[in-house]
Formats: structure tokens, sequence, C-alpha cells
């Protein structure tokens, strides 16, 4: 069977799990475990009366975060190619808040040129057929002077065991996280830092550096751990593949196999993250 293209595979993923996605991401920001993130908002200095585009914006994580800090004259702009997620994230937005969300692909933004103060983009650029057209078209929707940052997750330099022992106990009974044909390169790319770096001066970006982060998240138990992994998007996809009964006894099973080794917890599961950092 041919792989789909990226465009054809992730919306429709995303959209499925949103609300899943959403959980395991405000839990991980609420313990400050994403050094990678923390990152891109530092890096771009949100500050009142900014205007900030936060590209692949999900259910509007990092945007709810930028737009307290431009508030009360600015304004955040989310965009996202899976309607689950605007739509999740629309959800939320208080009466008068800076925010707005709008369905949108960041490889064709359809905004005017120098239209932002600043872009960020939390986990999102690795997803993109074509990296070098997104860099390109956030480049041109920035003023001159303005800063964007990206973070992508990378292998962590040391997995982790308990992700090992999941895959052991359940893996062999799903297929395999389908992957998009034409993100391979992008996936390459944006795994090596000085690559990384490279695209978005070839994009047009005066500037541009990738540092890595070492990461971990905490989970209360071997349970805990896979309620959260189980609604992850790669993990997600595969279980949709199965029945709810058989979905339901594989997670025992992942439970009881890191407890068998690990014990009750609490788990600490590594990971990385690479950041881009570029000034137009």
């Amino acid at each position: 069977m041919e792989e789909p293209s990226a465009k054809d595979l992730y919306p429709g993923t995303f959209s499925r799990h949103a609300a899943a996605y959403k959980a395991r991401l405000d839990e991980v920001l609420a313990r400050s475990e994403s050094r990678g993130r923390a990152a891109v908002i530092e890096w771009v200095d949100p500050n009142p009366g900014k205007r900030i585009l936060d590209l692949a914006c999900g259910p509007g994580t990092l945007s709810y975060r930028l737009a307290s800090d431009v508030s009360p004259d600015g304004e955040v702009v989310g965009i996202d190619l899976a309607p689950g997620m605007i739509e999740l994230a629309r959800r939320d937005a208080p009466p008068d808040f800076p925010v707005r969300f709008e369905l949108m692909d960041m490889e064709d933004l359809r905004f005017p040129d120098a239209e932002f103060d600043a872009a960020v983009c939390g986990h999102g650029l690795q997803f993109v057929p074509d990296l070098l057209r997104a860099l390109t078209e956030a480049r041109r929707v920035i003023k001159p002077g303005a800063r964007m940052a990206a973070s992508v997750p990378v292998d962590p330099s040391r997995p982790s065991e308990a992700q090992a022992l999941l895959e052991r106990a359940v893996g062999g009974h799903l297929p395999p996280a389908p992957r998009a044909r034409d993100q391979y390169v992008t996936r390459r790319t944006v795994e090596d830092e000085d690559a990384f770096a490279a695209i978005a001066r070839q994009a047009g970006f005066r500037e541009a550096r990738v540092v890595r982060f070492e990461e971990s998240t905490t989970w209360r138990s071997p349970q805990h751990y896979i309620d959260m992994a189980s609604g992850w998007w790669s993990m997600a996809i595969r279980l949709d593949a199965v029945s709810t009964d058989e979905r339901a006894a594989l997670l025992v099973r992942g439970v009881r196999a890191i407890e068998a080794e690990l014990g009750t917890g609490p788990l600490e599961i590594a990971g990385a993250t690479n950041v881009l950092l570029a000034t137009v």
C-alpha cells in the first residue's frame, strides 16, 4: 500500500485525538518539563502590543500563553491544518482575549508581507512536506528585524526503559505508525542542527542557530504514563487499528509489563528537542 501524503495523514489524525493531545501537553507544561517550548517563547520576547503568529498551533497551548503576554494591545493568531485542533482552540477563547485561530496551511499563509512582529512553531515543522517553503512563508509574514523560534522533537540521547517495555509488550500486536511519503527529507533536516539552521538561512533569515535540549517528563505511575502515551498521536494512530476491547487489553498488558520491571512509579521518560532560533 502506498504511503499517504503528510497532508492526507496528519490533519485527520490530530483532529481525532485533539483532546488527548491537549491533556498531555497541558500536564507537561504545567510542570515546566518542556524546556524547548519555553525557549521558543523566551526567544520571541512577547510583550504588550506585539502581534505574534503561532504556526501549527494545535489546541492553542502556546497561543494562549503568548496572548497573555501581549495583552491588552497585541494579538496572537494561531493557524493549523487540523480542523479538530482549531475547533478545540477556539472553544476555550475568553471574550475579548487577544487570540484568534484560523484553519490554514503554513506552506501557504494567507497574510500580507511583514504582518507580524514574531512567529513561533511548537513541535510542528517536522510534519511539513516542504520545509523550505514553510520557513520562507514564515520569513515573509514577519517584519524586518523580527524573530522566529521553532521547536521539534528529536530522539533523546538515552531512550527510556519504560518506552522500550511498552513497545515490547504491545508493539507486536499493532501496526507500525504510518509515515508520510513526502516527509522524510524534512525529518532528517530538523534532526540535524546544522542542516536545520542552514535551511532557515536559505529561507531568508539573516541569522539562525539550533539549540538542543535534553528533557524528561514525569508520570505518577505506569498507568498514568500509558494513559497519556496512548492518546499521543504516534501511539493513538496505531491503537486506532484495533478494536476497543483489544485496545483495552493491550494497554493493561503494557501497564503490567512496566510495573513488573520498574515498579509502580513514578516514571521519568526521556525526550529531546531541537529549537531553531532565527532573526530576519
